[in-house]
């Protein structure tokens, strides 16, 4: 196996020096850095990769690199991250990328404006081509979203299906006018902009579903108050709608709820059996469903598991073929229908015992050449290429350069007993290299979302804080997804009560296990995290010492305020709910119960949770006679994706809690 290569190493532009010792190794550096190699995947002859490298701030590169022996990297696109950010590529040939680009765009009525676009360009940079449709002097209304490719028609050299996003244009004496408004599906040529409509628009389609042979098979539409213009209010139902084989009719699939995961949500066709792949829940937990085509909609459970939530569809090559399923547990497993892929997915396990968190991230067109990725809990991760003709196996790239040579920590899945006894899943990470687990400083560090989960592997933030020297506990406590409908309850908003209480608990059972030093627990968190971290302190201001919170929500009515002009105010609305909890659950109504210092950060292009909630809480904790600091970047958004920032951040909340816990060294 080759030695692991680092992307500096590999563009030539660093010699890797001596491993540095730990009074040099600068750990929040290393861990702030973004990760050095991003969003790889394979060319359809299998002889290129391309990927995505960061720059400085939020840019980043879209290189594309032979695998010849000798080759060198070249520069495909290039985003400075001002405001545009590349967010993924992919091959539509061995010679084509098609990229989506991402930015945020303020404007003074409206507030923050995701906007996507898509766009070509040849692996060498050249023939550059925007795919979404352009905007225009008479096009009435803004287009945000620029459409993704649902296709890349294998068959079709550089051609793509993709979702365009179309706007009426006035454009008067000309017949380039249209009154076409909506999503529809296109073919197009993405070498020479060669257009051909597939799909009209349609003002109420949020989504297409291709068969992987180029023929649109589903259709999602959405149910909204109003029409046109007025159309003001998203409904929570979507209506699927399906195509039998060698119809343009439209027949009824299923209706799926947005807000409580009802209903038969499809995510793939398989053309060879003429079937759905979906996800549906089965005893208040998503499984794995496949329904027929064929006018009988004959529905079959596929996979389920009696724990969990089955959480992914995996699938293969070109054309995007289902081989089986992901779902987490105490551990990410996979489970496979296809025997070839599960015999291949064993035989690299075997073949690389240390990273269990295996995955097929891409395939040539014909799979005999695969990219793989490997990592671990105190692994980042590797990318390898396979070749299944002659078996070999070859190390590629390291996710994390920074990384390289670092001792991590293993994550030990662990639970505890909550107020009421429900027994709480969690991960705990020890320093690495750790004598003993007694007395130790301690930070509990809830997941954001708040509908999301934890997962065993590499996470920055908590490796950082375990090389620091603390003991990080990461709950998943009630009101978390991927556990089914009894575990998330009504959310960690309207159910915020129980979630808390189950933070708190672990904060609590750490100091009972003898593992953390009551006077040296603290609590960190980002987003729903550092709401959490804020309310635990509200709810009971004796548990942890200090908080220290990323772009926290505060304000429960301010954050739904936020949607008040989006079409989703609605559904926004009936997830945080109404009543009496808004008040009750905001951190920022109750500052003057916090009675331990606080530390905050927030960026000011934060479209997630405004910077204003972050501004609020700390001038009433001020008010109130409490200790708050407040970190901003102006031009950062909920990610605080640059490598700088999120370095003070970590140096700075380190010697935050060091100084709150009275730790002089």
């Amino acid at each position: 196996m080759l030695k692991r290569l680092t992307l500096l190493a590999l563009l030539s532009i660093a010699t890797p020096l001596p491993a540095e010792d730990a009074k040099s190794f600068d750990a929040a550096a290393a861990f702030g850095a973004r990760p050095s190699v991003s969003g790889m995947t394979l060319s359809p002859d299998g002889q290129s990769v391309a990927y995505l490298a960061p720059t400085e701030g939020q840019g980043s590169v879209a290189y594309t690199l032979s695998l010849t022996k000798g080759a060198s990297p070249k520069v495909a696109l290039r985003a400075t991250g001002k405001p545009e950010r590349l967010r993924s590529c992919a091959w539509a040939s061995n010679e084509r990328l098609v990229c989506t680009a991402s930015a945020l765009i303020k404007d003074p009525q409206l507030g923050f404006l995701p906007v996507t676009r898509v766009v070509a360009a040849n692996a060498d940079g050249s023939n550059f081509q925007l795919l979404s449709r352009r905007d225009s002097f008479y096009t009435h209304g803004m287009q945000l979203g620029g459409g993704y490719v649902i296709d890349y028609l294998p068959e079709e050299t550089g051609a793509v299906l993709m979702t365009r996003v179309y706007l009426p244009d006035d454009k008067m004496g000309s017949h380039l006018g249209s009154s076409s408004r909506g999503l529809g599906v296109d073919w197009i040529d993405t070498r020479n902009l060669t257009v051909r409509q597939v799909e009209p628009p349609r003002e109420a389609a949020a989504e297409y579903i291709s068969d992987g042979r180029g023929t649109v098979r589903i259709m999602a539409v959405r149910q909204a108050v109003g029409t046109g213009t007025s159309m003001y209010q998203v409904k929570g139902i979507v209506e699927f709608l399906y195509r039998k084989a060698g119809s343009r009719d439209w027949q009824h699939l299923s209706d799926y709820n947005l807000v409580d995961e009802t209903g038969f949500n499809p995510y793939a066709v398989d053309p060879d059996l003429n079937v759905a792949y979906g996800f549906k829940k089965k005893d208040g937990r998503l499984a794995l469903y496949s329904v027929t085509l064929d006018g009988s909609l004959r529905e079959e459970l596929v996979y389920a598991n009696p724990d969990v939530d089955v959480s992914d569809l995996l699938t293969i090559g070109r054309r995007h073929h289902v081989v089986g399923v992901n779902y987490i547990t105490d551990v990410r497993r996979s489970e496979y229908f296809a025997p070839p892929i599960m015999q291949l997915h064993a035989s690299l396990a075997k073949a690389l015992p240390q990273q269990p968190l295996l995955r097929i991230v891409d395939s040539s067109g014909d799979e005999s050449t695969m990219l793989i990725f490997a990592g671990s809990d105190s692994d980042p991760g590797v990318y390898y290429i396979f070749d299944r003709k002659t078996h070999q196996l070859q190390t590629f790239l390291v996710i994390r350069g920074a990384l390289e040579g670092v001792k991590l920590a293993n994550v030990r899945s662990i639970t505890y007993p909550a107020a009421d006894g429900v027994m709480i899943p969690a991960y705990l990470t020890l320093p690495p290299g750790a004598e003993s687990a007694k007395g130790l400083p301690a930070i509990v560090l809830p997941h954001g979302g708040p509908s999301a989960r934890d997962a065993w592997g590499f996470d920055w933030l908590a490796q950082f804080y375990a090389l620091s020297g603390y003991a990080v506990l990461q709950p998943n406590f009630r009101g978390s997804s991927g556990y089914g409908d009894a575990w998330f309850e009504k959310n960690g908003f309207k159910s915020w009560e129980l979630a808390i209480g189950d933070v708190l608990a672990g904060g609590r059972w750490l100091v009972s296990q003898g593992i953390a030093d009551p006077a040296r627990l603290g609590i960190v968190g980002w987003s729903y995290g550092g709401y959490a971290a804020l309310q635990s302190a509200v709810v009971d201001p004796a548990v942890f010492k200090a908080v220290v919170a990323i772009a926290p929500v505060t304000d429960l009515v301010a954050l739904k305020e936020q949607y008040r002009h989006w079409t989703n105010y609605q559904l926004a609305s009936d997830f945080i709910g109404e009543g009496p909890h808004l008040r009750e659950g905001s951190p920022a109504d109750h500052a003057d119960r916090i009675k331990v210092p606080v530390l905050l950060f927030h960026g000011g292009f934060d479209a997630n949770v405004s910077i204003e909630e972050s501004r609020v809480m700390c001038s009433r904790l001020t008010a109130a006679g409490g200790r708050c600091e407040l970190v901003t970047w102006d031009d950062l958004d909920h990610q605080l994706d640059d490598s700088g920032a999120r370095t003070q951040m970590l140096r700075r909340s380190n010697e935050f809690l060091r100084t709150a816990f009275g730790m002089t060294h």
